[in-house]
């Protein structure tokens, strides 16, 4: 059998318990947000609370912080979502070119400010690479609470930056998982366009 295939089997079987559980909550709580189901945020509240504790122990520092972020923001987006079944608004919106610079900007801000704190503060020996996904997490996060179409394209990017960097942590099934987000994010971008297309005719 080649070492490759001998190192994934043997990586498998080292994942813990922790992580397939993070791996399945962040799943579903992924192609239930593609889907627009609302069930989302409550799943995707126990997928967090998982990988902050796997991350902070893998010295992914921004990682972990991130995870405290997504949790408030998955109780805001459960609100957020519930009101707008209530009240029957458009479901999504789409960034003027403006705002899609602005969002930009602000992507690279805090890749700066994550990356410096992480490299003069912490152990981390990938303060700068952790950075900007965190950011870039982070502003996606946000967006998909508010609806905005764009969130799928940053998570598409943002998903595929995070497969290396954990294949480096040695986090082959999360790995596995965020190649997976990738494709869940394209199709929820496909779907969202769609409906979104259908709201402005």
């Amino acid at each position: 059998m080649p070492a490759i295939i001998q190192q994934i089997i043997q990586q498998f079987a080292q994942t813990t318990m922790l992580e397939w559980i993070g791996t399945i909550t962040g799943f579903l709580c992924v192609y239930l947000a593609a889907k627009q189901h609302i069930l989302n945020w409550p799943i995707s509240v126990i997928s967090v609370v998982t990988y902050g504790y796997i991350f902070y122990h893998s010295k992914l520092y921004g990682d972990a912080v991130l995870q405290l972020y997504f949790l408030g923001t998955a109780i805001y987006g459960w609100y957020y979502w519930s009101k707008k079944i209530r009240e029957n608004d458009k479901p999504i919106v789409s960034f003027t070119k403006r705002e899609m610079l602005f969002t930009i900007i602000t992507i690279g801000i805090l890749t700066a400010l994550l990356g410096t704190f992480l490299q003069k503060l912490t152990d981390s020996d990938v303060p700068y690479a952790d950075g900007f996904c965190t950011a870039l997490s982070f502003v996606a996060q946000f967006l998909m609470t508010r609806k905005v179409l764009q969130n799928w394209v940053l998570w598409v990017f943002v998903d595929i930056c995070y497969i290396p960097l954990y294949l480096h942590k040695g986090l082959l099934l999360t790995a596995i998982l965020y190649f997976v987000f990738a494709v869940i994010a394209w199709g929820g971008y496909r779907d969202w366009k769609s409906t979104y297309r259908t709201f402005m005719q």
